[in-house]
């Protein structure tokens, strides 16, 4: 027992200190991770857009729609391990978090091979179904494929960043995301610049690059085995059943918001495409930034969940209120910094992936667009981490449905078939769909409903 409480532990205690300097530093590494997985993600499109031209940008950008689809479901039942962890963490229930780790990772390996062969049997009628162009078709399969190679291990890295930020450590995935980055940008210079192969270099890079994070966060595991009770044996992966009861209920809404706002923009990325080639290069090199500029809210939005979990499995309920407020503040702020970027400098921007003119020139339009979507994001983000954090999980669900499927499809639909507003209505579908949940998130934490709802930890 002496010994046992002597044991060094992971991660921080998130239910004391100042509100903002507490969510800040422990924003910063998850915000850097986000920001280091999308750049390196991106580096697939400069490379291949500065030395293969629109068909490869196309072709990878359309092969990795699967990948963009696969990891959301990662990370839904990653970020359902983290809240769940958070308040076990913060009732002082470490003996249960313990025995969430374990089934955590046995579910996520499990889910991540079955979706692995899927992608690899159906590549070719997925790709029909989302009008790849036929001359980017050859290049976008054989990406699909090789990408899919690498699902086990975006699982298998994403259910140990769940949970370290569970217990509240933030540190560890950037240093294991470093890793993925390093091999990911030498090894696309390598393959594609120096041998000059195209989509396939891209994805071998890409493969290998989530080889390298998921390695360096088991090595990290197996190191401080002690801390989580960690052995390989089929005892400590196969799931405990209550616990991944309560894994499924949280993650499934987790995971199904992601997809619907997925599919939905698959379905408006394969509308897109229906315009041609420079349309479709436009969308895709945006999808990119905007990706890549919602790295900060999106890391804010995480680290707030999981302060939020602690706090109300801690029973300071107070503040756990007022981390949604600086949230906000924070989210507020960045987007007066991303909206000055890109109305003022959007074609600047896109220089970066291509030399396309025609590219270029309509990028400014899709640009300017999406700064009411950077807007919208840091509001909806900022009240809907309560939602999450305090395990609501149907409203989750209903988020889902609104931001996936009614706001991004109805409004695109809207913009283009009634207004008449072409290619550029999709562009305004994707801007404005966030709205409505915002407001739904905002009127949910302003019922303080979430001070009297049960707790995962109960």
């Amino acid at each position: 027992m002496e010994a046992a409480a002597k044991k060094p532990k992971v991660g921080n205690d998130l239910t004391q200190g100042s509100i903002y300097k507490t969510l800040i530093v422990f924003a910063v590494p998850i915000i850097l991770t986000n920001l280091i997985q999308q750049l390196y993600s991106m580096v697939d499109l400069m490379v291949i857009g500065q030395f293969v031209g629109s068909v490869g940008t196309v072709g990878i950008s359309t092969g990795g729609e699967i990948a963009d689809l696969v990891t959301p479901v990662a990370m839904g039942f990653s970020t359902a391990g983290q809240i769940y962890i958070a308040q076990l963490i913060g009732a002082r229930n470490e003996r249960r978090a313990k025995k969430t780790i374990g089934t955590l990772l046995g579910f996520m390996l499990g889910v991540s091979a079955l979706l692995m062969l899927a992608a690899i049997v159906f590549s070719l009628p997925i790709l029909h179904t989302l009008n790849c162009p036929g001359e980017a078709l050859s290049q976008a399969r054989t990406y699909m494929i090789i990408t899919a190679l690498g699902y086990p291990f975006v699982f298998g890295y994403n259910a140990v960043c769940g949970i370290l930020r569970g217990m509240g450590e933030s540190k560890r995935p950037l240093y294991f995301i470093s890793v993925a980055a390093l091999i990911n940008i030498g090894l696309d210079i390598f393959f594609v610049a120096v041998l000059g192969m195209q989509a396939d270099g891209t994805a071998i890079a890409t493969t290998l690059s989530q080889v390298g994070s998921f390695v360096a966060s088991f090595r990290y595991l197996w190191k401080n085995r002690e801390k989580f009770e960690f052995e390989l044996s089929k005892e400590f992966f196969w799931p405990d059943a209550k616990i991944l009861e309560t894994i499924v209920v949280l993650g499934v809404p987790q995971v199904v918001r992601s997809l619907l706002v997925r599919f939905s923009l698959l379905w408006i990325n394969a509308n897109i495409n229906s315009y041609g080639l420079t349309v479709s290069a436009t969308n895709s090199i945006g999808n990119k930034i905007q990706k890549f500029s919602d790295v900060f809210n999106s890391g804010v939005d995480t680290a707030s969940a999981a302060m939020i979990g602690q706090n109300l499995g801690a029973n300071k309920k107070e503040r756990a209120g007022k981390v949604c407020w600086a949230t906000l503040s924070l989210g507020l702020g960045f987007a007066c910094i991303i909206a000055v970027v890109l109305l003022f400098f959007p074609q600047d921007v896109y220089r970066i992936f291509t030399t396309d003119v025609a590219v270029i020139d309509m990028g400014k339009v899709y640009l300017r667009i999406m700064v009411v979507h950077f807007f919208a994001s840091a509001f909806v983000g900022a009240f809907q981490a309560m939602v999450t954090g305090c395990g609501f999980v149907s409203l989750g669900f209903v988020i889902g449905i609104l931001d996936g499927v009614i706001c991004k499809i109805g409004l695109s639909l809207l913009f283009v078939n009634v207004m008449g507003m072409g290619y550029v209505g999709y562009f305004m579908g994707i801007a404005f769909s966030r709205i409505l949940p915002g407001i739904l998130c905002f009127a949910y934490y302003l019922s303080g409903k979430w001070k009297t709802r049960k707790l995962l930890s109960d």
